[in-house]
């Protein structure tokens, strides 16, 4: 051992580095829980951590290899055999879109070690041609939202279900569930995460919703946003708040479930599956939950109004995104027309009195 001033010179070999795990089993499953502890730093909701994981995990297992070996013919096979089991497409693009977030994850945080053990140079295998389109691309196939008039029909039943129904209390939360799925344009999950703080009466001419856990774009994480209560939703809360919340267990949850936990979105598409069943209209009068947010942004642009304001109501980054959940009916041309030359021989009429 050698001291020069103060300081001690140890000779041998270099510092051992921390192995790494080779085994690519155990590597990748210490990867996906890397992943998952990145969505809670970036405040994902503990329901959308839980559905995402099980998405991710059904993913990794369909392709059958670590993801770093995952080439686009696999991801090909596993798109082709979600489309030939009849998976609707907005299906078929969660699978792509959770499996290139993972792998992007890895290509920033784990590529020097994929390399040096498994002699991987990390290339994203989803591309152009692989890449399921969105729900908004042009399709014949799309199925247009519900009409105006479809929605207040089965608001209706749902009103007059509530005086008949076997248990008061969960016919008339789903009421009141629907109504501000329709007036306020939300994503099932975000009424499922809103707590009865997030209920304001008192912002705005109409009092707004804080829909703390919006959905963000690109796994970003959640994008908080104020929906005001339009046409009437806020005189639908006040009395949910007063007549029916008080019949759930005491939890800070709005939409409670009749333990006071929230609702899981599936339950609620379950809710509306069995609605429409009793209502016991055709299958091709039925909608989704997500028909509803569809809906209101066609609705509410059929009526008028500017789509930068739409968009904000929705939640959505972009115009250009909101445009592809506006599907305007048949006679839209023609109703725009018919406003337009009203409102123009109004002008008119209303000069030549003042002449």
């Amino acid at each position: 051992m050698l001291m020069t001033e103060g300081l001690r010179l140890i000779p041998g070999n270099v510092v051992p580095i921390e192995s790494i795990e080779s085994d690519p089993v155990v590597f990748q499953r210490n990867c996906v829980d890397a992943f998952v502890a990145s969505w809670r730093a970036r405040g994902f909701s503990p329901v959308t951590i839980d559905n995402d994981i099980g998405l991710l995990e059904r993913t990794l297992t369909a392709l059958g290899r670590p993801a770093w070996e995952v080439t686009a013919e696999d991801i090909d096979r596993v798109v082709g055999s979600l489309a030939v089991a009849g998976r609707a497409p907005s299906t078929r693009r969660e699978y792509v879109q959770i499996f290139k977030g993972f792998h992007w994850f890895l290509q920033v945080r784990k590529a020097a070690e994929i390399e040096a053990v498994f002699g991987v140079k990390l290339v994203c295998p989803v591309d152009e041609f692989n890449a399921s389109r969105h729900v908004g691309d042009d399709s014949p196939a799309l199925v247009q939202p519900p009409t105006p008039e479809r929605v207040r029909e089965f608001f209706e039943f749902m009103k007059a279900r509530i005086v008949t129904a076997r248990k008061y209390g969960p016919a008339a939360r789903d009421y009141a569930l629907f109504r501000t799925l329709y007036h306020a344009g939300l994503r099932s999950e975000e009424a499922a995460l809103l707590d009865l703080p997030d209920v304001h009466f008192d912002r705005g001419p109409f009092g707004k919703l804080h829909v703390r856990f919006g959905k963000g774009a690109r796994m970003s994480g959640p994008r908080p946003r104020w929906v005001p209560m339009l046409d009437g939703l806020d005189l639908v809360l006040r009395w949910f708040l007063t007549d029916v919340r008080p019949k759930f267990p005491d939890s800070p949850v709005l939409f409670a479930d009749e333990s006071g936990g929230p609702l899981h979105r599936g339950t609620i598409r379950n809710r509306l599956r069995y609605l429409m069943e009793l209502e016991g209209r055709p299958r091709s009068e039925r909608f989704s939950p997500h028909a509803l947010r569809r809906a209101c942004a066609t609705h509410n642009y059929e009526r008028g109004v500017d789509l930068v304001a739409i968009q904000q109501l929705l939640g959505h980054w972009t115009v250009g995104s909101t445009m592809r959940y506006v599907r305007p009916s048949a006679t839209f041309i023609e109703d725009a027309y018919r406003r337009a030359v009203t409102t123009t021989l109004a002008e008119l009429s209303g000069e030549d009195e003042r002449a």
